[in-house]
């Protein structure tokens, strides 16, 4: 099996769970196709390649909290072991306890609090991580978000193409922004993480600062009259040790979003 019939059927398997659970009627729900073009550092060569992404990303509520996950689709053109036509995807199902137990949990800025699964898998080197924990969702107007994230870090792969590592731990930020200036609306959104150091078979792995803030215009409304559609932009991705290595990353990438 290769890896993308390997992620195919990991994906049946994870929308068979979600359509088996009780109440899973979506209470909202967005799916977007993103677009992505830039340079990105290979950290094992040291270079930097041209490359092209197509992420499928989804979110949705339910009955008893909230799901989402991104496949990422990334061919950089060359043939070099890393990011040849790669396949990336992450799930995080949060369980609302608020919805749970049925009452409000909220205090001070804390809107909710739940419990977090999240599962981590790279066609190209085999990698599974699995990513148990606990979040914080904060209080904000309108349709911003904010959420705070703290998971182990467990790697659950075989270690077949990539070292196996040891446990660590995460905490990540991840939100939305929009806002309007006249009549032009835009959101600036996206995520942050923390990953400990942690060890490999080869060694240690660093401690790593991930960021990819998005810039949105939706230009859809402006242009084609249909809002909350098609956006433009640019996100910016900045890698302080990326993968774990003594490289920093930083660089802006050109954005398209088609969201359905």
């Amino acid at each position: 099996m290769n890896s993308i019939q390997h992620l195919g059927s990991r994906l049946v398997i994870v929308l068979g769970c979600l359509t088996s659970l009780p109440g899973i009627a979506a209470e909202w729900s967005t799916t977007e196709a993103q677009l992505q073009y830039g340079r990105l550092d290979n950290p094992f060569t040291g270079g930097t390649t041209s490359t092209t992404i197509l992420t499928l990303q989804h979110a949705s509520g339910w009955k008893y909290g909230d799901n989402f996950f991104f496949v990422d689709f990334i061919n950089d053109g060359e043939r070099d072991g890393f990011n040849d036509t790669d396949v990336y995807a992450e799930w995080y199902p949060n369980f609302s306890l608020g919805k749970i137990t049925g009452c409000d949990l909220s205090f001070g800025p804390v809107k909710d609090l739940g419990i977090i699964a999240g599962f981590n898998y790279s066609a190209d080197a085999n990698v599974e991580k699995f990513l148990p924990g606990v979040r914080v969702a904060w209080k904000l107007p309108g349709e911003a978000f904010l959420n705070t994230d703290i998971t182990g870090y467990k790697d659950i792969g075989y270690g077949d193409s990539a070292p196996k590592e040891g446990d660590s731990y995460m905490i990540d930020f991840n939100g939305a922004f929009p806002f309007s200036i006249g009549k032009q609306d835009f959101s600036i959104e996206g995520h942050i993480e923390y990953i400990h150091n942690r060890t490999s078979e080869f060694g240690d792995v660093k401690s790593w600062v991930f960021a990819q803030p998005q810039f949105r215009w939706d230009m859809g409304k402006t242009l084609f009259n249909s809002p909350k559609q098609i956006f433009v932009g640019i996100e910016y991705q900045y890698w302080r040790n990326k993968l774990g290595v003594d490289i920093t990353e930083s660089t802006v990438q050109a954005l398209l979003v088609w969201r359905f």
